[in-house]
């Protein structure tokens, strides 16, 4: 007599030894739009990219999306729709000789009146030289190139490369959508629909939560579920919330480190301390940290925001933001991140001044736009007599050996004469410097 464990795994050895062995996220793959799940915005009924699809006018494209939101599928999908030979091959195992020898074939095919449609996955890993290779293939029409990234296109793909395809952006799926997808594969006879289970509706949206708007995490959390689910005497895989709670040890966080994300993160918590919010500059800065991102790549960007947005109303900034780079040089993590949350909150609660920034962009800005002016001959040096009967350093006035410390010595050159770049605020200790300025403006003043 077989005990309810005995069963349990024949009944799942006889499922292996099917073709429907694969992962659950891979035996579910839709074949049709009609089956495809999420993305409503681009091929729900009437829209852009389902139109293109359905009447085979499909360009090059890059599909730009979180893991798990279906772009490889979706690209799948257009291949069995479109009138095209289907070339697939990701950009993590071919170089630059298997691109060359594709798009060769592609040239061929195109010369016979084929069309070739060159799925490439994880193309943001392709190199400048890899991306360059598509090019002329592109705006010849050799292929139709269709690409799918996790990555901000605007920052990974080639500018020129990057003009000549559509950007469609595929969302992370609602926890609805995911919940559905679940379900499926709870009936489907390509997923679990061959076995007794018993999962509580509340415990399939508790997946969908933990996904995060991921596909793939939601189906494989499910498949680890009922693989190690208990089978009670009716024969019946139970799922509980015992189990689950070890499938889900961990929430899911989206953090990309190089990605979109990451980008985004460090933006709020940039713009949090600006906004003098210690609480939300905490929760970003820790999102990152909990994401897995290098601690030191916090406390540079910390160092920066002490001058850009603190500057002069409050010096020790810079160096208490440098000191903590220290210590977390020193520590690494766990223990720096008490660090990095004393800058944090410090840099929130000081007192703000962007006038180093923008002295620092306005400077910039001349000298890239300006003609490159001569240095003024009162404070070039002189060490050759050739440059003293030229009059270098003439008319130079050395500070220290004056009364105030100060000279109407003019230092910029006579076209930008007068030019101000440094306009400090009244806030935290600037407001000094802002007086102090001003006096030396006023007397530096031809009638003064």
């Amino acid at each position: 007599m077989q005990t309810g464990d005995e069963s349990m795994m024949e009944q799942l050895s006889l499922f292996d030894d099917r073709p429907q062995s694969a992962p659950l996220a891979s035996r579910l793959r839709p074949e049709s739009l009609d089956e495809y799940v999420g993305q409503s915005h681009l091929i729900g009924e009437g829209k852009i990219l389902r139109r293109l699809i359905e009447t085979d006018q499909v360009s090059s494209m890059i599909f730009w999306g979180p893991p798990g939101v279906g772009k490889t599928t979706l690209a799948r999908i257009i291949a069995r729709q479109t009138r095209a030979e289907f070339v697939e091959f990701s950009a993590v195992t071919s170089g630059i000789k298997e691109v060359k020898e594709v798009m060769n074939q592609a040239e061929q095919n195109r010369k016979m009146g084929i069309r070739t449609l060159l799925f490439t996955d994880e193309i943001h890993r392709f190199n400048k030289a890899q991306q360059d290779a598509f090019l002329p293939f592109v705006e010849k029409g050799s292929i139709v190139l269709v690409g799918a990234t996790t990555e901000n296109p605007s920052f990974e793909i080639n500018s020129a490369l990057l003009s000549r395809c559509k950007v469609f952006i595929l969302k992370a799926l609602e926890e609805e959508d995911l919940t559905a997808l679940l379900r499926h594969g709870l009936k489907s006879p390509k997923g679990f629909g061959n076995l007794d289970l018993l999962i509580e509706e509340t415990h399939l949206r508790a997946i969908a939560r933990f996904a995060n708007g991921d596909a793939r995490t939601a189906l494989n959390t499910l498949e680890m579920a009922v693989l190690n689910g208990k089978m009670n005497e009716r024969g019946v895989i139970c799922i509980d919330e015992e189990l689950l709670a070890q499938c889900m040890n961990r929430r899911s966080l989206l953090y990309d480190k190089n990605g979109e994300e990451h980008y985004n993160l460090i933006s709020a918590l940039h713009k949090s301390m600006r906004n003098s919010d210690p609480d939300a500059a905490l929760y970003w800065m820790h999102r990152m940290l909990h994401g897995g991102e290098d601690p030191l790549y916090i406390a540079r960007r910390l160092i920066r925001f002490a001058s850009e947005d603190v500057g002069m109303a409050d010096s020790q900034a810079l160096p208490l933001a440098v000191s903590v780079y220290q210590a977390c040089h020193f520590l690494g993590m766990p223990e720096c991140d008490v660090h990095l949350t004393h800058a944090a909150v410090y840099l929130s609660m000081a007192p703000k001044s962007n006038a180093l920034y923008r002295a620092c962009e306005a400077c910039k800005e001349d000298v890239r736009e300006l003609p490159a002016e001569p240095v003024p001959l009162q404070i070039c040096n002189a060490p050759t007599k050739l440059m003293k009967d030229l009059h270098y350093g003439e008319g130079y006035i050395y500070a220290h050996d004056t009364e105030e410390k100060l000279s109407r010595m003019e230092c910029l050159p006579k076209a930008l004469a007068g030019r101000r770049y440094y306009h400090p605020t009244d806030e935290g200790q600037e407001r000094y410097v802002r007086e102090k300025l001003g006096e030396i403006l006023e007397w530096k003043r031809p009638d003064s």
